[in-house]
């Protein structure tokens, strides 16, 4: 198993990768830039565009069944934009207070809704938000608040057969798992899927001891559950138990998401972090905020299209 530099371009900090089967083409965020890129793998192209504040997440976008540009979490609410780098729509605004909150990690969901958890940037309190957008029923959109009793909302990811949500803590070091009834978007029979070790004291960058803290997260079509370790190197397969199945390291100290692409779905994309990390741990891990890709004998699922 050998990782790939695929764009060598950093990122601050990279999230919420997908592969679009259209355009065959990955599509990211660096939310400290407030960015948003596209890349043509094969080419080697790199487009960006800017946005007016930090897009912490962004799915592919259906109008009618055909494909028609993306919709975005910003800091204050949600967007929609009908083509690259077009204007923004904002659908919804958002029910958080931005000078404090702000979207975080999310993707759309197998029928069509968009999901966005949010973070609570001071920390210090549980008042990050999981959120469910409709957009499809015949009328305006409507969002609605799935869960919560988080600081770092993140790891959103859907079961194969759709009937099972991960989200994340990231702060905690905890990832959950709920039933999902689709059709009426209801969770229900919240549990622990996995409590990894939490940061022991005093630990820094470079000590071992400490796996790393679960940020974003991609499913394969056997319903195993990949989650990047933040601060922890690694990239963790989790079968659909919570059991530990293989402990991949990566060339970077703060990979943050996952998501397969490729023409057959074969290929792991990986997006990472250098935003306020320090001058030693780049030494360490030059490439940090690259994109990184691996190959995989399982294929994973393809990314869902918000619908409207």
């Amino acid at each position: 198993m050998s990782w790939q530099t695929v764009v060598a371009q950093p990122s601050e900090l990279g999230e919420s990768p997908f592969w679009h089967p259209d355009e065959q083409m990955l599509y990211w965020v660096d939310i400290p830039a407030r960015q948003i890129h596209r890349c043509n793998i094969l080419l080697g192209t790199l487009q960006s565009w800017a946005m007016p504040s930090e897009p912490g997440c962004i799915a592919p976008a259906r109008t009618q069944g055909q494909a028609s540009g993306l919709v975005i979490a910003l800091r204050d609410g949600i967007y929609r934009a009908r083509q690259w780098g077009g204007p923004l729509q904002r659908l919804v605004p958002a029910e958080h207070d931005p000078a404090t909150t702000r979207f975080n990690d999310g993707k759309a969901d197998p029928l069509g809704r968009f999901w966005a958890g949010t973070i609570y940037e001071p920390r210090d309190a549980r008042k990050a938000r999981l959120y469910s957008l409709q957009g499809r029923h015949g009328g305006a959109p409507v969002l609605e608040s799935k869960a919560g009793d988080a600081t770092v909302g993140n790891g959103l990811a859907w079961s194969p057969d759709a009937t099972t949500l991960y989200w994340s803590d990231t702060s905690a070091h905890l990832i959950r798992a709920w039933d999902w009834d689709a059709e009426r978007n209801h969770l229900s029979r919240e549990r622990v899927f996995r409590q990894s070790p939490g940061k022991p004291q005093g630990w820094q960058p470079g000590m071992p001891g400490y796996e790393g803290r679960p940020d974003g997260a991609a499913v394969d079509v056997k319903g195993n559950y990949y989650v990047a370790m933040f601060e922890g190197a690694r990239l963790l397969k989790l079968s659909t138990s919570g059991e530990l199945l293989a402990d991949i390291a990566v060339p970077a100290l703060c990979p943050t998401m996952p998501c397969f692409g490729g023409a057959d779905l074969k290929t792991l994309y990986l997006t990472t972090a250098r935003h306020n990390r320090s001058a030693e741990e780049l030494r360490t891990y030059p490439d940090s905020g690259c994109v990184f890709s691996l190959r995989m004998e399982v294929p994973g699922l393809p990314v869902n299209f918000y619908m409207d």
